[in-house]
Protein backbone atom coordinates (compact mmCIF):
# COMPACT_ATOMS: atom_id res chain seq x y z
CA UNK A 1 0.00 0.00 0.00
CA UNK A 2 1.38 3.41 -0.97
CA UNK A 3 1.36 6.40 1.34
CA UNK A 4 -1.25 8.17 -0.81
CA UNK A 5 -3.55 5.14 -0.82
CA UNK A 6 -3.18 4.77 2.95
CA UNK A 7 -4.13 8.43 3.38
CA UNK A 8 -7.14 7.95 1.10
CA UNK A 9 -8.25 5.02 3.22
CA UNK A 10 -7.99 7.12 6.39
CA UNK A 11 -10.01 9.91 4.81
CA UNK A 12 -12.59 7.57 3.32
CA UNK A 13 -16.01 8.21 4.82
CA UNK A 14 -15.14 11.63 6.25
CA UNK A 15 -17.59 14.47 5.49
CA UNK A 16 -17.94 15.92 2.03
CA UNK A 17 -17.10 19.62 1.83
CA UNK A 18 -20.07 21.05 -0.03
CA UNK A 19 -20.02 24.25 -2.13
CA UNK A 20 -21.26 27.32 -0.30
CA UNK A 21 -20.12 26.06 3.10
CA UNK A 22 -17.46 27.50 5.40
CA UNK A 23 -15.40 25.17 7.57
CA UNK A 24 -13.66 26.72 10.57
CA UNK A 25 -10.62 24.50 11.09
CA UNK A 26 -8.00 24.49 13.83
CA UNK A 27 -4.49 23.79 12.52
CA UNK A 28 -2.93 23.14 15.93
CA UNK A 29 -0.10 25.04 17.64
CA UNK A 30 2.65 24.55 15.06
CA UNK A 31 3.76 21.03 14.24
CA UNK A 32 1.92 19.96 11.03
CA UNK A 33 1.57 16.47 12.54
CA UNK A 34 -0.93 17.87 15.04
CA UNK A 35 -3.43 18.61 12.27
CA UNK A 36 -6.48 16.34 12.54
CA UNK A 37 -7.78 14.03 9.82
CA UNK A 38 -10.84 16.27 9.53
CA UNK A 39 -8.44 19.13 8.89
CA UNK A 40 -6.60 17.26 6.14
CA UNK A 41 -9.93 16.24 4.63
CA UNK A 42 -11.03 19.88 4.56
CA UNK A 43 -7.78 21.06 3.00
CA UNK A 44 -7.95 18.50 0.21
CA UNK A 45 -11.44 19.63 -0.85
CA UNK A 46 -11.24 23.40 -0.33
CA UNK A 47 -11.65 25.92 -3.15
CA UNK A 48 -10.54 28.90 -1.04
CA UNK A 49 -8.41 28.89 2.12
CA UNK A 50 -8.35 31.95 4.38
CA UNK A 51 -5.44 31.29 6.72
CA UNK A 52 -3.76 32.88 9.73
CA UNK A 53 -0.16 33.93 10.31
CA UNK A 54 0.74 30.98 12.53
CA UNK A 55 -0.27 28.27 10.04
CA UNK A 56 2.75 26.25 8.89
CA UNK A 57 3.32 26.24 5.10
CA UNK A 58 3.52 22.44 5.16
CA UNK A 59 -0.10 22.34 6.26
CA UNK A 60 -1.13 24.41 3.24
CA UNK A 61 0.68 21.88 1.03
CA UNK A 62 -2.27 19.52 1.59
CA UNK A 63 -4.46 21.86 -0.46
CA UNK A 64 -5.05 21.25 -4.18
CA UNK A 65 -3.09 23.39 -6.64
CA UNK A 66 -6.36 24.98 -7.73
CA UNK A 67 -7.21 26.31 -4.27
CA UNK A 68 -7.07 30.06 -3.73
CA UNK A 69 -4.84 30.90 -0.74
CA UNK A 70 -5.82 34.10 1.07
CA UNK A 71 -3.60 35.38 3.88
CA UNK A 72 -5.48 36.91 6.80
CA UNK A 73 -2.80 36.97 9.48
CA UNK A 74 -2.97 39.27 12.46
CA UNK A 75 0.39 40.22 13.97
CA UNK A 76 0.80 42.75 16.75
CA UNK A 77 2.07 46.14 15.60
CA UNK A 78 1.81 45.27 11.90
CA UNK A 79 -0.86 46.12 9.31
CA UNK A 80 -3.53 43.44 9.54
CA UNK A 81 -7.00 42.86 8.11
CA UNK A 82 -9.84 43.72 10.44
CA UNK A 83 -11.98 40.98 11.90
CA UNK A 84 -15.00 42.41 10.14
CA UNK A 85 -13.25 42.34 6.74
CA UNK A 86 -12.25 38.70 7.25
CA UNK A 87 -15.80 37.69 8.11
CA UNK A 88 -17.19 39.55 5.09
CA UNK A 89 -14.66 37.83 2.82
CA UNK A 90 -15.76 34.42 4.11
CA UNK A 91 -19.38 35.30 3.36
CA UNK A 92 -18.52 36.62 -0.09
CA UNK A 93 -16.59 33.50 -1.05
CA UNK A 94 -19.31 31.18 0.24
CA UNK A 95 -22.02 33.05 -1.65
CA UNK A 96 -19.92 32.58 -4.78
CA UNK A 97 -20.40 28.84 -4.31
CA UNK A 98 -16.90 28.04 -3.09
CA UNK A 99 -15.86 25.54 -0.46
CA UNK A 100 -14.34 27.99 2.01
CA UNK A 101 -11.82 26.85 4.59
CA UNK A 102 -11.04 29.26 7.42
CA UNK A 103 -7.76 27.89 8.76
CA UNK A 104 -6.72 29.11 12.19
CA UNK A 105 -3.77 28.33 14.44
CA UNK A 106 -4.61 26.27 17.52
CA UNK A 107 -8.34 25.79 18.05
CA UNK A 108 -10.91 28.11 16.40
CA UNK A 109 -12.94 28.46 19.59
CA UNK A 110 -10.09 29.04 22.08
CA UNK A 111 -9.12 32.73 21.86
CA UNK A 112 -9.27 32.34 18.08
CA UNK A 113 -12.33 34.47 17.26
CA UNK A 114 -13.91 31.47 15.62
CA UNK A 115 -17.08 32.11 17.57
CA UNK A 116 -17.28 35.64 16.20
CA UNK A 117 -16.86 34.42 12.64
CA UNK A 118 -19.41 31.65 13.14
CA UNK A 119 -21.95 34.18 14.41
CA UNK A 120 -21.37 36.36 11.34
CA UNK A 121 -21.89 33.33 9.11
CA UNK A 122 -25.09 32.45 10.95
CA UNK A 123 -26.38 35.98 10.52
CA UNK A 124 -25.67 35.80 6.80
CA UNK A 125 -27.35 32.42 6.41
CA UNK A 126 -24.09 30.64 5.53
CA UNK A 127 -23.83 26.99 6.64
CA UNK A 128 -20.65 26.14 8.52
CA UNK A 129 -18.82 23.34 10.28
CA UNK A 130 -16.28 23.58 13.13
CA UNK A 131 -13.21 21.34 13.17
CA UNK A 132 -11.49 21.64 16.57
CA UNK A 133 -7.71 21.82 16.78
CA UNK A 134 -5.04 21.28 19.42
CA UNK A 135 -4.81 24.53 21.38
CA UNK A 136 -1.39 25.99 22.25
CA UNK A 137 -2.24 26.13 25.96
CA UNK A 138 -2.25 22.33 26.01
CA UNK A 139 -0.32 21.11 22.95
CA UNK A 140 2.30 23.87 22.98
CA UNK A 141 3.03 23.31 26.65
CA UNK A 142 3.23 19.55 26.08
CA UNK A 143 6.00 20.10 23.52
CA UNK A 144 7.85 22.07 26.18
CA UNK A 145 7.49 19.20 28.66
CA UNK A 146 4.89 21.00 30.76
CA UNK A 147 1.59 19.18 31.41
CA UNK A 148 -1.43 21.42 31.89
CA UNK A 149 -2.52 19.20 34.77
CA UNK A 150 -0.74 16.70 37.00
CA UNK A 151 -2.13 14.59 39.85
CA UNK A 152 0.44 15.83 42.38
CA UNK A 153 0.02 19.52 41.63
CA UNK A 154 -3.35 20.60 40.26
CA UNK A 155 -6.84 19.41 39.45
CA UNK A 156 -7.78 22.66 37.72
CA UNK A 157 -6.27 25.10 35.27
CA UNK A 158 -7.30 28.59 34.17
CA UNK A 159 -6.83 29.87 30.60
CA UNK A 160 -6.61 33.63 30.16
CA UNK A 161 -6.08 35.90 27.16
CA UNK A 162 -3.47 38.57 27.78
CA UNK A 163 -5.22 41.30 25.84
CA UNK A 164 -8.77 42.42 25.18
CA UNK A 165 -10.45 43.54 21.96
CA UNK A 166 -8.82 46.95 22.46
CA UNK A 167 -5.36 45.38 22.72
CA UNK A 168 -5.01 46.28 26.39
CA UNK A 169 -4.97 44.06 29.49
CA UNK A 170 -8.54 42.76 29.97
CA UNK A 171 -10.28 44.96 32.54
CA UNK A 172 -13.39 42.79 32.84
CA UNK A 173 -11.61 40.08 34.81
CA UNK A 174 -11.44 39.64 38.57
CA UNK A 175 -7.66 39.45 38.80
CA UNK A 176 -7.71 38.90 42.57
CA UNK A 177 -9.92 35.84 42.12
CA UNK A 178 -7.81 34.59 39.20
CA UNK A 179 -4.64 34.95 41.23
CA UNK A 180 -5.75 32.38 43.78
CA UNK A 181 -8.49 30.53 41.91
CA UNK A 182 -6.41 27.76 40.29
CA UNK A 183 -2.96 26.27 40.94
CA UNK A 184 -2.05 26.67 37.25
CA UNK A 185 -2.67 29.63 34.96
CA UNK A 186 -2.01 29.55 31.21
CA UNK A 187 -1.80 32.87 29.39
CA UNK A 188 -2.29 33.43 25.66
CA UNK A 189 -1.06 36.55 23.83
CA UNK A 190 0.28 38.07 27.03
CA UNK A 191 3.97 38.80 26.40
CA UNK A 192 3.46 42.52 25.75
CA UNK A 193 1.43 43.04 28.92
CA UNK A 194 3.23 40.59 31.18
CA UNK A 195 4.67 43.28 33.51
CA UNK A 196 1.16 44.48 34.39
CA UNK A 197 -0.36 41.00 34.47
CA UNK A 198 2.36 39.60 36.75
CA UNK A 199 1.93 42.53 39.15
CA UNK A 200 -1.84 42.11 39.21
CA UNK A 201 -1.47 38.44 40.07
CA UNK A 202 1.06 39.18 42.82
CA UNK A 203 -1.14 41.96 44.20
CA UNK A 204 -4.00 39.45 44.19
CA UNK A 205 -2.08 37.01 46.39
CA UNK A 206 -0.05 34.92 43.95
CA UNK A 207 3.38 33.84 45.24
CA UNK A 208 6.07 36.05 43.63
CA UNK A 209 8.45 33.07 43.67
CA UNK A 210 6.10 30.80 41.74
CA UNK A 211 7.53 29.15 38.63
CA UNK A 212 6.78 30.65 35.20
CA UNK A 213 7.65 29.40 31.71
CA UNK A 214 7.48 31.36 28.47
CA UNK A 215 7.13 28.94 25.54
CA UNK A 216 7.90 30.83 22.34
CA UNK A 217 7.04 29.42 18.90
CA UNK A 218 5.60 26.35 20.61
CA UNK A 219 5.65 23.01 18.78
CA UNK A 220 7.91 24.32 16.01
CA UNK A 221 11.59 23.97 15.17
CA UNK A 222 12.12 27.48 16.56
CA UNK A 223 10.61 26.70 19.97
CA UNK A 224 12.41 28.22 22.93
CA UNK A 225 11.51 28.03 26.62
CA UNK A 226 12.51 30.59 29.24
CA UNK A 227 11.85 29.83 32.91
CA UNK A 228 11.76 32.37 35.73
CA UNK A 229 9.70 33.36 38.76
CA UNK A 230 6.51 35.38 38.68
CA UNK A 231 8.39 38.30 40.22
CA UNK A 232 10.87 38.19 37.33
CA UNK A 233 8.31 37.56 34.58
CA UNK A 234 7.64 41.21 33.78
CA UNK A 235 11.27 41.97 32.99
CA UNK A 236 11.95 38.60 31.33
CA UNK A 237 9.06 39.16 28.91
CA UNK A 238 11.04 41.89 27.16
CA UNK A 239 13.43 39.26 25.79
CA UNK A 240 10.74 36.77 24.70
CA UNK A 241 9.81 36.53 21.04
CA UNK A 242 6.06 36.31 20.38
CA UNK A 243 4.03 34.29 19.77
CA UNK A 244 4.35 32.66 23.15
CA UNK A 245 2.17 30.82 25.61
CA UNK A 246 2.93 31.36 29.31
CA UNK A 247 2.49 28.82 32.08
CA UNK A 248 2.36 29.80 35.75
CA UNK A 249 2.34 27.25 38.53
CA UNK A 250 3.93 24.08 39.90
CA UNK A 251 3.62 22.15 36.63
CA UNK A 252 6.46 24.28 35.25
CA UNK A 253 8.88 22.45 37.56
CA UNK A 254 7.99 19.17 35.85
CA UNK A 255 9.77 20.35 32.72
CA UNK A 256 13.14 19.34 34.18
CA UNK A 257 11.94 15.71 34.01
CA UNK A 258 9.50 15.82 31.10
CA UNK A 259 11.36 17.84 28.46
CA UNK A 260 11.12 15.09 25.85
CA UNK A 261 12.18 17.44 23.05
CA UNK A 262 15.27 18.28 25.07
CA UNK A 263 15.99 14.60 25.56
CA UNK A 264 15.99 14.12 21.79
CA UNK A 265 18.44 17.01 21.55
CA UNK A 266 20.71 15.47 24.18
CA UNK A 267 19.80 17.48 27.26
CA UNK A 268 19.89 15.64 30.60
CA UNK A 269 16.59 15.41 32.46
CA UNK A 270 15.95 15.46 36.19
CA UNK A 271 14.09 12.31 37.36
CA UNK A 272 12.80 14.05 40.52
CA UNK A 273 11.75 17.61 39.68
CA UNK A 274 10.22 18.22 43.12
CA UNK A 275 13.18 16.70 44.99
CA UNK A 276 10.95 13.97 46.38
CA UNK A 277 11.77 10.30 46.74
CA UNK A 278 10.81 7.96 43.93
CA UNK A 279 7.37 6.50 44.39
CA UNK A 280 5.43 3.71 42.80
CA UNK A 281 4.09 5.13 39.54
CA UNK A 282 1.14 2.76 39.77
CA UNK A 283 0.06 4.07 43.17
Amino acid sequence: MTRDSATRDLLNGLPEFEPGWVWLVGAGPGDPGLLTLHGVNALRQADAIVYDALVDQRILDHAPDTAELIYAGKRGGKPSPTQRSISLRLIELARAGKRVLRLKGGDPFVFGRGGEEALELTGAGIPFRVVPGVTAGIGGLAYAGIPATHRDTNSSVTFITGHSVTGEVPDNLNWNALATGAPVIVLYMAVKHMPRIAQRLIDGGRDPQEAVAFVSNAATEKMTVVECTLAEAGSVAASVEPPAVIAIGPVVKLRSALDWVGRMEGRVLDPNPFGQADRDVAS
